[in-house]
């Protein structure tokens, strides 16, 4: 898959250190795996779906760290030039509705964790609404 542009443009802003934290490297490729998938053509959902479990798993795993949620966090609420395609109607709402809550409180994952949850926004929780969306719904 082709690097599209603007994604090392969109990964210098988010990858600094967030409270003297650094960012994983191991989440790097995990977002220029989603941010392509979301761009290429022919959409295709199921990739889409795949790059956000992984990118979501890390997080909600070894990944989960307050540098890399502040990241992954800000890398969606900086989408500038890119978020109309994953906002409605270039993605069905459901896979929509989880790139929005990724962009609201994932960022309160770490330090904040009852208000990340209050909102949905814990990786666990995006996962597990990921993984209710039915595959022909993609």
């Amino acid at each position: 898959m082709i690097t599209m542009p603007g994604f090392d443009e969109a990964w210098a802003a988010v990858a600094n250190p967030c409270d003297g934290e650094a960012v994983s490297p191991e989440l790097k490729p995990l977002l220029r795996e989603t941010y392509q998938t979301v761009l290429s053509q022919p959409r295709d959902f199921s990739a889409i779906r795949a790059a956000l479990q992984d990118l979501l798993r890390f997080l909600a795993a070894e990944g989960r760290t307050n540098a890399n949620c502040w990241a992954t966090d800000l890398f969606f609420m900086l989408c500038t030039g890119w978020e109309g395609d994953w906002s409605e109607p270039q993605l069905p709402e459901p896979l929509h509705d989880i790139f929005a809550k990724m962009r609201e409180a994932l960022h309160d994952t770490v330090r904040a964790p009852e208000l990340a949850r209050d909102f949905g926004c814990l990786p666990e929780q995006l996962l597990a609404d990921l993984n209710r969306i039915p595959p022909e719904s993609d």
